[in-house]
Protein backbone atom coordinates (compact mmCIF):
# COMPACT_ATOMS: atom_id res chain seq x y z
CA UNK A 1 0.00 0.00 0.00
CA UNK A 2 1.00 3.79 -0.79
CA UNK A 3 1.69 5.54 2.44
CA UNK A 4 1.45 9.63 3.08
CA UNK A 5 3.64 11.84 3.81
CA UNK A 6 2.01 11.60 7.55
CA UNK A 7 2.69 7.83 7.88
CA UNK A 8 5.05 8.27 10.18
CA UNK A 9 3.50 10.65 12.33
CA UNK A 10 0.27 7.82 12.90
CA UNK A 11 2.72 5.51 15.33
CA UNK A 12 3.12 8.28 17.54
CA UNK A 13 -0.82 8.94 17.60
CA UNK A 14 -1.62 5.27 17.62
CA UNK A 15 -3.38 5.02 14.72
CA UNK A 16 -5.50 1.55 13.20
CA UNK A 17 -4.32 1.53 9.64
CA UNK A 18 -6.70 0.50 6.88
CA UNK A 19 -6.19 0.22 3.27
CA UNK A 20 -8.13 3.18 0.92
CA UNK A 21 -8.05 2.76 -2.70
CA UNK A 22 -4.48 0.87 -2.26
CA UNK A 23 -3.51 3.77 0.59
CA UNK A 24 -2.35 3.04 3.89
CA UNK A 25 -4.68 5.39 6.12
CA UNK A 26 -5.73 5.45 9.94
CA UNK A 27 -9.28 3.85 10.37
CA UNK A 28 -9.18 5.33 13.91
CA UNK A 29 -7.00 6.78 16.66
CA UNK A 30 -8.96 7.20 20.12
CA UNK A 31 -11.99 5.59 18.19
CA UNK A 32 -14.84 6.61 15.61
CA UNK A 33 -17.58 7.67 18.32
CA UNK A 34 -14.71 10.20 20.69
CA UNK A 35 -13.23 11.37 17.11
CA UNK A 36 -16.62 11.58 15.98
CA UNK A 37 -18.08 13.97 18.80
CA UNK A 38 -14.63 16.26 19.25
CA UNK A 39 -14.73 17.11 15.65
CA UNK A 40 -18.43 18.57 16.23
CA UNK A 41 -17.42 20.10 19.65
CA UNK A 42 -13.93 21.34 19.14
CA UNK A 43 -11.41 19.89 16.04
CA UNK A 44 -10.92 16.66 14.82
CA UNK A 45 -7.83 16.82 12.63
CA UNK A 46 -7.31 14.33 9.26
CA UNK A 47 -5.40 12.97 6.68
CA UNK A 48 -6.21 13.64 3.00
CA UNK A 49 -3.05 13.58 1.39
CA UNK A 50 -4.26 10.63 -0.93
CA UNK A 51 -6.22 13.08 -2.98
CA UNK A 52 -4.87 14.39 -6.14
CA UNK A 53 -4.31 17.63 -7.13
CA UNK A 54 -3.99 19.75 -10.44
CA UNK A 55 -3.27 22.83 -11.43
CA UNK A 56 -4.55 24.68 -14.38
CA UNK A 57 -2.65 27.37 -15.40
CA UNK A 58 -4.29 29.77 -18.59
CA UNK A 59 -7.49 30.48 -20.35
CA UNK A 60 -7.16 27.20 -22.32
CA UNK A 61 -6.22 24.52 -19.91
CA UNK A 62 -9.46 25.93 -17.70
CA UNK A 63 -11.73 26.41 -20.74
CA UNK A 64 -10.89 22.73 -21.76
CA UNK A 65 -11.72 21.69 -18.32
CA UNK A 66 -15.04 23.39 -18.38
CA UNK A 67 -15.66 21.55 -21.36
CA UNK A 68 -15.43 18.27 -18.59
CA UNK A 69 -17.62 18.92 -16.23
CA UNK A 70 -21.12 19.90 -15.48
CA UNK A 71 -20.27 23.12 -13.51
CA UNK A 72 -19.32 26.15 -14.75
CA UNK A 73 -15.82 26.82 -14.29
CA UNK A 74 -15.11 29.42 -15.83
CA UNK A 75 -17.36 32.22 -14.41
CA UNK A 76 -16.27 31.08 -11.12
CA UNK A 77 -14.15 34.03 -9.34
CA UNK A 78 -10.76 34.41 -7.95
CA UNK A 79 -10.90 33.24 -4.46
CA UNK A 80 -14.32 30.77 -4.56
CA UNK A 81 -14.83 27.13 -5.09
CA UNK A 82 -16.98 25.04 -6.67
CA UNK A 83 -18.72 21.65 -6.28
CA UNK A 84 -18.25 19.87 -9.81
CA UNK A 85 -18.25 16.45 -11.60
CA UNK A 86 -16.53 14.91 -14.60
CA UNK A 87 -18.94 12.50 -17.01
CA UNK A 88 -18.14 10.25 -19.37
CA UNK A 89 -20.16 9.73 -22.38
CA UNK A 90 -23.01 8.00 -20.76
CA UNK A 91 -23.82 10.72 -18.33
CA UNK A 92 -22.42 8.57 -15.77
CA UNK A 93 -20.26 10.05 -13.09
CA UNK A 94 -16.08 9.46 -13.49
CA UNK A 95 -15.51 11.71 -10.32
CA UNK A 96 -16.62 14.46 -7.94
CA UNK A 97 -14.01 17.23 -7.58
CA UNK A 98 -13.34 21.11 -6.00
CA UNK A 99 -12.09 23.38 -8.02
CA UNK A 100 -10.59 26.30 -6.59
CA UNK A 101 -10.00 29.79 -8.77
CA UNK A 102 -6.67 31.00 -7.20
CA UNK A 103 -6.28 34.07 -9.87
CA UNK A 104 -8.11 34.60 -13.60
CA UNK A 105 -5.54 32.55 -15.08
CA UNK A 106 -4.99 29.73 -12.12
CA UNK A 107 -7.42 26.93 -11.57
CA UNK A 108 -6.63 24.61 -8.64
CA UNK A 109 -8.72 21.07 -8.74
CA UNK A 110 -8.76 18.24 -5.59
CA UNK A 111 -10.37 14.91 -7.16
CA UNK A 112 -10.53 12.03 -5.28
CA UNK A 113 -7.77 9.17 -4.55
CA UNK A 114 -9.59 6.33 -6.32
CA UNK A 115 -9.44 7.31 -10.40
CA UNK A 116 -6.51 9.17 -10.14
CA UNK A 117 -4.79 7.83 -12.77
CA UNK A 118 -7.09 8.19 -15.18
CA UNK A 119 -7.79 11.77 -14.01
CA UNK A 120 -4.47 12.34 -14.82
CA UNK A 121 -4.57 10.93 -18.48
CA UNK A 122 -8.17 12.86 -19.25
CA UNK A 123 -6.39 16.18 -17.40
CA UNK A 124 -2.61 15.92 -19.57
CA UNK A 125 -2.38 18.83 -21.53
CA UNK A 126 -0.86 22.19 -22.23
CA UNK A 127 -1.44 24.02 -18.91
CA UNK A 128 -1.91 21.40 -16.52
CA UNK A 129 0.01 20.02 -13.60
CA UNK A 130 -0.10 17.11 -11.53
CA UNK A 131 0.62 17.83 -7.93
CA UNK A 132 -0.60 15.24 -6.18
CA UNK A 133 3.14 13.36 -5.71
CA UNK A 134 4.32 16.35 -4.40
CA UNK A 135 1.04 17.48 -2.40
CA UNK A 136 0.12 16.68 1.34
CA UNK A 137 -3.91 17.72 2.65
CA UNK A 138 -4.36 17.79 6.04
CA UNK A 139 -8.37 18.67 6.71
CA UNK A 140 -8.77 20.69 10.36
CA UNK A 141 -12.89 20.83 10.98
CA UNK A 142 -14.44 21.35 13.75
CA UNK A 143 -15.89 24.72 15.51
CA UNK A 144 -12.68 25.79 17.17
CA UNK A 145 -10.94 24.93 13.75
CA UNK A 146 -10.36 28.65 12.66
CA UNK A 147 -9.02 29.40 16.36
CA UNK A 148 -6.49 27.04 15.96
CA UNK A 149 -5.37 27.66 13.00
CA UNK A 150 -4.81 31.72 13.99
CA UNK A 151 -3.12 30.73 17.58
CA UNK A 152 -0.49 28.56 15.59
CA UNK A 153 0.43 31.70 13.42
CA UNK A 154 -1.63 30.81 9.95
CA UNK A 155 -3.28 34.70 10.09
CA UNK A 156 -4.57 34.55 6.37
CA UNK A 157 -7.45 32.06 7.13
CA UNK A 158 -8.79 34.36 8.94
CA UNK A 159 -10.87 35.80 6.06
CA UNK A 160 -11.59 33.08 4.14
CA UNK A 161 -15.71 32.58 3.85
CA UNK A 162 -17.24 29.10 3.26
CA UNK A 163 -16.58 27.92 -0.01
CA UNK A 164 -13.51 30.29 -0.38
CA UNK A 165 -9.55 29.43 -0.35
CA UNK A 166 -6.15 31.71 -1.20
CA UNK A 167 -2.77 31.18 -1.14
CA UNK A 168 -1.22 31.33 2.62
CA UNK A 169 2.16 31.29 4.21
CA UNK A 170 2.93 29.27 7.42
CA UNK A 171 6.37 29.84 8.80
CA UNK A 172 7.86 31.17 5.43
CA UNK A 173 6.38 28.30 3.46
CA UNK A 174 3.79 28.55 1.07
CA UNK A 175 0.49 26.64 1.08
CA UNK A 176 -3.19 26.72 0.16
CA UNK A 177 -5.90 26.63 2.08
CA UNK A 178 -9.96 26.13 1.59
CA UNK A 179 -12.77 26.47 3.42
CA UNK A 180 -14.88 23.70 2.03
CA UNK A 181 -15.10 20.52 4.30
CA UNK A 182 -16.92 16.96 4.45
CA UNK A 183 -18.28 17.18 8.00
CA UNK A 184 -20.90 19.84 8.14
CA UNK A 185 -19.01 21.96 11.11
CA UNK A 186 -16.54 24.81 10.19
CA UNK A 187 -13.02 23.87 8.92
CA UNK A 188 -10.13 24.26 6.50
CA UNK A 189 -8.08 22.11 3.82
CA UNK A 190 -4.60 22.41 4.10
CA UNK A 191 -2.48 21.94 0.94
CA UNK A 192 1.12 21.92 1.85
CA UNK A 193 4.43 20.40 0.35
CA UNK A 194 4.98 16.92 1.37
CA UNK A 195 8.27 17.98 2.66
CA UNK A 196 6.29 20.03 4.84
CA UNK A 197 3.71 18.20 5.96
CA UNK A 198 4.87 16.38 9.34
CA UNK A 199 6.03 19.75 10.75
CA UNK A 200 2.20 21.33 10.26
CA UNK A 201 0.81 18.06 11.53
CA UNK A 202 2.96 18.34 14.92
CA UNK A 203 2.06 21.84 15.61
CA UNK A 204 -2.14 21.42 14.65
CA UNK A 205 -1.80 17.83 17.19
CA UNK A 206 0.11 19.70 19.82
CA UNK A 207 -2.73 22.40 20.29
CA UNK A 208 -5.17 21.37 23.27
CA UNK A 209 -8.12 21.85 20.88
CA UNK A 210 -7.14 19.35 18.31
CA UNK A 211 -7.64 15.06 18.26
CA UNK A 212 -6.38 13.21 15.27
CA UNK A 213 -9.34 11.65 13.77
CA UNK A 214 -9.12 8.65 11.01
CA UNK A 215 -11.61 7.37 8.03
CA UNK A 216 -14.29 6.25 10.09
CA UNK A 217 -14.92 9.25 11.80
CA UNK A 218 -14.58 10.96 8.43
CA UNK A 219 -17.47 8.59 7.03
CA UNK A 220 -20.38 8.94 10.25
CA UNK A 221 -19.68 13.02 9.84
CA UNK A 222 -20.64 13.19 6.03
CA UNK A 223 -23.17 10.42 6.57
CA UNK A 224 -24.57 12.83 9.03
CA UNK A 225 -24.64 15.64 6.29
CA UNK A 226 -25.67 13.10 3.80
CA UNK A 227 -22.82 13.68 1.56
CA UNK A 228 -21.90 11.11 -1.06
CA UNK A 229 -18.77 8.93 -1.14
CA UNK A 230 -16.77 8.28 -4.49
CA UNK A 231 -16.61 4.46 -5.14
CA UNK A 232 -19.74 3.68 -2.63
CA UNK A 233 -22.87 6.38 -3.06
CA UNK A 234 -21.53 7.26 -6.48
CA UNK A 235 -19.44 6.04 -9.37
CA UNK A 236 -19.62 5.40 -12.48
CA UNK A 237 -22.73 3.39 -12.74
CA UNK A 238 -24.47 6.55 -11.46
CA UNK A 239 -26.01 10.01 -13.29
CA UNK A 240 -25.58 13.44 -10.99
CA UNK A 241 -29.47 13.40 -11.52
CA UNK A 242 -29.84 10.19 -9.75
CA UNK A 243 -26.87 11.10 -7.10
CA UNK A 244 -29.05 14.58 -6.01
CA UNK A 245 -26.45 16.77 -8.16
CA UNK A 246 -29.04 18.78 -9.84
CA UNK A 247 -28.34 22.00 -8.41
CA UNK A 248 -24.85 21.68 -9.73
CA UNK A 249 -25.28 20.98 -13.37
CA UNK A 250 -25.08 24.59 -15.54
CA UNK A 251 -27.40 22.78 -18.81
CA UNK A 252 -26.18 25.82 -20.53
CA UNK A 253 -22.51 24.45 -21.20
CA UNK A 254 -21.43 21.21 -23.57
CA UNK A 255 -20.46 18.37 -21.46
CA UNK A 256 -19.81 14.80 -22.28
CA UNK A 257 -22.88 12.37 -21.41
CA UNK A 258 -25.30 15.63 -21.97
CA UNK A 259 -27.75 14.53 -24.76
CA UNK A 260 -27.94 11.15 -22.07
CA UNK A 261 -28.27 13.29 -18.92
CA UNK A 262 -30.74 15.35 -20.79
CA UNK A 263 -33.00 12.27 -21.73
CA UNK A 264 -32.69 11.30 -17.84
CA UNK A 265 -34.13 14.60 -17.04
CA UNK A 266 -37.04 15.05 -19.73
CA UNK A 267 -37.98 11.08 -18.89
CA UNK A 268 -37.34 10.77 -15.20
CA UNK A 269 -34.95 9.50 -12.86
CA UNK A 270 -35.75 5.57 -12.11
CA UNK A 271 -33.65 6.21 -9.10
CA UNK A 272 -32.70 8.89 -6.05
CA UNK A 273 -30.33 8.86 -3.87
CA UNK A 274 -32.13 9.62 -0.38
CA UNK A 275 -31.30 9.64 2.98
CA UNK A 276 -32.85 6.96 5.50
CA UNK A 277 -33.08 7.32 9.17
CA UNK A 278 -33.16 4.34 11.66
CA UNK A 279 -36.12 4.32 14.26
CA UNK A 280 -33.23 3.08 16.40
CA UNK A 281 -29.48 2.66 16.69
CA UNK A 282 -29.97 -0.62 14.51
CA UNK A 283 -27.42 0.82 11.53
CA UNK A 284 -28.15 0.45 7.70
CA UNK A 285 -25.80 -1.13 5.81
CA UNK A 286 -23.64 -1.01 2.59
CA UNK A 287 -25.55 -3.45 0.26
CA UNK A 288 -28.76 -3.96 2.60
CA UNK A 289 -31.66 -4.83 0.17
CA UNK A 290 -34.29 -1.61 0.82
CA UNK A 291 -38.12 -3.37 0.54
CA UNK A 292 -41.84 -1.16 0.55
CA UNK A 293 -44.24 -3.17 2.25
CA UNK A 294 -41.85 -6.08 1.61
CA UNK A 295 -41.05 -5.61 -1.50
CA UNK A 296 -37.88 -5.10 -2.65
CA UNK A 297 -37.30 -1.36 -4.00
CA UNK A 298 -33.66 0.15 -4.03
CA UNK A 299 -30.41 -0.51 -2.15
CA UNK A 300 -28.28 0.78 0.75
CA UNK A 301 -25.20 2.20 -0.29
CA UNK A 302 -23.72 3.82 2.80
CA UNK A 303 -25.37 3.16 6.44
CA UNK A 304 -23.95 3.24 10.47
CA UNK A 305 -24.60 4.84 13.37
CA UNK A 306 -24.63 8.42 13.36
CA UNK A 307 -23.14 9.52 16.95
CA UNK A 308 -24.71 13.67 16.87
CA UNK A 309 -28.27 11.93 16.02
CA UNK A 310 -27.91 8.86 18.07
CA UNK A 311 -29.87 6.72 15.30
CA UNK A 312 -28.72 4.40 12.36
CA UNK A 313 -28.18 6.54 9.44
CA UNK A 314 -27.59 6.01 5.98
CA UNK A 315 -27.99 6.65 2.13
CA UNK A 316 -29.88 4.57 -0.29
CA UNK A 317 -30.94 4.37 -3.60
CA UNK A 318 -34.79 4.27 -4.20
CA UNK A 319 -37.33 5.37 -6.72
CA UNK A 320 -38.26 8.85 -6.84
CA UNK A 321 -42.17 7.76 -5.74
CA UNK A 322 -40.40 6.36 -2.21
CA UNK A 323 -37.87 8.81 -1.65
CA UNK A 324 -40.15 11.65 -0.36
CA UNK A 325 -38.99 13.01 3.47
CA UNK A 326 -41.34 10.44 5.92
CA UNK A 327 -41.57 7.36 3.61
CA UNK A 328 -41.75 4.29 5.71
CA UNK A 329 -39.43 1.39 4.45
CA UNK A 330 -37.26 -1.51 5.88
CA UNK A 331 -33.60 -2.29 5.05
CA UNK A 332 -31.88 -5.81 5.19
CA UNK A 333 -32.10 -8.95 6.54
CA UNK A 334 -33.69 -8.11 9.65
CA UNK A 335 -36.43 -5.76 8.18
CA UNK A 336 -34.76 -2.67 9.70
CA UNK A 337 -37.39 -0.34 9.93
CA UNK A 338 -36.40 3.28 8.60
CA UNK A 339 -37.56 6.60 7.25
CA UNK A 340 -36.50 9.24 4.39
CA UNK A 341 -35.65 12.39 5.60
CA UNK A 342 -34.09 15.53 4.15
CA UNK A 343 -30.58 16.40 3.92
CA UNK A 344 -29.14 16.61 6.29
CA UNK A 345 -29.79 14.40 8.86
CA UNK A 346 -28.16 16.27 11.35
CA UNK A 347 -28.35 20.04 11.49
CA UNK A 348 -26.54 22.15 13.41
CA UNK A 349 -23.11 22.18 11.97
CA UNK A 350 -20.81 25.64 12.24
CA UNK A 351 -19.83 25.30 8.37
CA UNK A 352 -21.41 28.63 7.69
CA UNK A 353 -20.18 30.61 10.38
CA UNK A 354 -18.96 34.22 10.07
CA UNK A 355 -16.59 36.02 11.65
CA UNK A 356 -16.21 39.90 11.79
CA UNK A 357 -12.46 41.11 10.62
Amino acid sequence: MRRTPLFDEYAACGAKITDFHGWSLPIQFSGIIAEHQHTRRRAGLFDCSHMGEFILRGDAAIRAFDRMVISDMVSLKPGRCRYTAILNDRGSIVDDCVGLRLAADELYLVTNAGPLKRLAALLGGPGVENVSDATAKLDLQGPASRQVLLDIGLRDIASLGYWTGRRCAWKGKELIATRAGYTGELGYELFTPAEHASALWRALIAHPAVLPCGLGARDTLRMEMCYPLYGQDITEDTTPLEAGMDRFIAWESEFPGKAALLAQRDGGCARRLTPIVSDTRQAPRHGFEVRHNGEPVGVVTSGGFGPSVERGIGLAYVPPAFAAPGTRLTVGPRAVPVTTAEAPVYRHGTCRMRFEE
